[in-house]
């Protein structure tokens, strides 16, 4: 209350004083206006006009030379703008040995397609003199630089609407990365359907000059893969009928041209699939059974237990790490074997077995044990997480969903840079697949060689496995090998072997004790159930260096 009565009395202060200075403002102006009558000699009514005519005369001139000042100040500023933007521009030119970018021809086809795209801006240009164009069997390579503002991930990410512009489809074009400049892209463009024209199968030395494992010819017709298994696995998958064994098939046979000495493990699930090979191999079984699936992990992870072993012995005794045989386990149909019967028993085996893979693709890398499964069941269940996992190579031929690919290639596949999707593949086109490896997708097909020729490398493998086993060491395992040999037999009793290699001792049980550590290979069962030995096993055990 004692605020508001305050603000009102000063309010009321005001209004005297601005009256006050009102009227001596007045009584000011009637003062002068007597003044200029009384001089002047004029009544008041023309007094006042004149006083008025006067001060608007002097208002309009004080307006006009503020305006003329003001026109000046602007003109002059204007000059000055201009005189620094003429001179910076001249600087420029002095020091730049680019001419102005609307002044350099411009690549029609390549400025409007990536334009089109969305890879350049509307106002950018790819230049005619930065554009190198190769002509290859199969279509065009351009190489070209973007603009400053560019990279080929601009590129890379817009390949559908590159393609769309080029009227294409992705499979049509390829985007390779290089190596000294981020505006730099080699773009192929091809004129056909991918693989439209089969290609030869590459000769025995073009195979060996390969730098590595050669698992198909890519698009141009070159041969294309991996350079080495070394600590390194394999998933391949695909729709049936697309061309998984004809792929599997040329890569054994490349392995072994030219990948030197290994031991092969070959699971046969479709029993006639990888036949050719039997006698190639270390072990090899055509078979659907999942117990026999088990007993080859058991057998792989023996090997990589003990190699496991020999490492630590090494380097405990400060000794350089061994160097160990390559040795490569082929199973085809792998899906089959990871599948329970709905019985509490098949479940147990089912996780028991899962176990065992996820062990030998984890662990066997380091032991130079690499794994390659196939299978033509490529959905989320088929092959256990914790397995598919440990993959770093994968292939995915043909499928028909994006879901699958990602099962087969990665979840996170799509994001990576250029991916290929293979639900677009020509299921027509057998062994036709996209090679996933360092993070970059390559379309390839496999090689399709005939028979004759694969048969040839087999028998040349098989004779290199006869000629180790012949000079290897004499030992119990070694004249066991002889003796089925010269008997022309698969399978003999532990009490005849045992006589062979003079083991007198009666007791049965005693027997087969004494058999199997001077073998260091467990008896089995032959066809009626008797116990005894498979030369299979006994072959293996030899060809096992560690």
């Amino acid at each position: 209350m004692g605020s508001s009565t305050k603000r009102r009395a000063q309010q009321q202060e005001d209004f005297y004083g601005e009256l006050a200075g009102a009227v001596g403002g007045l009584v000011i102006v009637t003062g002068i206006l007597g003044a200029i009558k009384a001089k002047l000699g004029l009544n008041w009514p023309a007094t006042i006009l004149l006083t008025v005519g006067v001060l608007v005369a002097l208002g309009y001139g004080i307006w006009k030379a503020r305006v003329a000042l003001q026109r000046h100040w602007k003109g002059e500023s204007q000059a000055t703008a201009q005189a620094k933007q003429t001179a910076a521009l001249q600087a420029d030119g002095a020091t730049s040995s680019q001419p102005a970018e609307d002044s350099v021809p411009a690549h029609p086809q390549l400025t409007a397609t990536l334009r089109t795209a969305g890879a350049i801006g509307r106002d950018e240009v790819i230049r005619l003199d930065e554009v190198a164009v190769t002509p290859v069997p199969t279509g065009t390579q351009y190489d070209l630089v973007l603009p400053a503002t560019r990279t080929r991930k601009d590129v890379e990410t817009r390949l559908e609407n590159v393609a769309a512009a080029l009227h294409k489809t992705r499979l049509h074009l390829r985007v390779d990365r290089s190596r000294d400049s981020e505006r730099r892209v080699r773009l192929l463009v091809l004129d056909d359907e991918p693989f439209s024209t089969p290609f030869p199968a590459p000769t025995r030395e073009q195979i060996t000059a390969f730098k590595g494992v050669p698992l198909g010819h890519d698009v141009t017709g070159k041969l294309t893969g991996i350079r080495t298994f070394s600590k390194s696995s394999m998933l391949v998958a695909g729709m049936s009928q697309t061309g998984k064994s004809t792929l599997i098939n040329g890569l054994i046979t490349c392995l072994l041209i030219a990948y030197g000495d290994f031991d092969l493990y070959l699971l046969d699930g479709k029993l006639c699939a990888l036949i050719h090979w039997e006698k190639a191999c270390i072990r090899y079984e055509a078979s659907d059974d999942p117990g026999v699936f088990e007993s080859m992990l058991d057998e792989l992870n023996d090997r990589v237990s003990s190699r496991y072993m020999e490492m630590q012995e090494d380097l405990r005794n400060r000794k350089p790490t061994p160097k160990f045989r390559p040795v490569i386990f082929i199973a085809d149909e792998v899906a089959d074997f990871f599948a329970d019967d709905g019985t509490p028993k098949g479940k147990e085996r089912a996780q028991r077995i899962e176990e065992k893979a996820r062990k030998l693709v984890a662990k066997g890398l380091e032991s130079e044990v690499s794994t390659i499964f196939l299978t033509q069941r490529p959905d989320k269940d088929a092959i256990p997480v914790k397995v598919r996992s440990q993959f770093s190579y994968r292939i995915s031929l043909y499928v028909d969903s994006a879901g699958t690919a990602k099962v087969v290639l990665g979840d996170s596949y799509f994001s990576t840079v250029a991916p290929i999707d293979p639900t677009q593949l020509n299921p027509e086109i057998r062994g036709q697949g996209v090679l996933f490896a360092g993070g970059r997708s390559t379309l390839i097909r496999g090689f399709d060689f005939p028979n004759e020729f694969m048969w040839k490398v087999a028998d040349e493998a098989q004779a290199r496995l006869q000629a180790k086993i012949e000079t290897a060491p004499e030992t119990p395992l070694k004249q066991a090998i002889d003796i089925m040999q010269s008997k022309g037999v698969d399978f003999i009793l532990t009490a005849e072997l045992a006589s062979a290699l003079g083991i007198t001792e009666t007791d049965s049980v005693k027997c087969g004790i004494k058999l199997s550590k001077a073998l260091g290979v467990p008896s089995g069962r032959g066809p009626k159930g008797a116990r005894g030995y498979h030369l299979g096993d006994l072959t293996a055990a030899a060809m096992s260096a560690s």
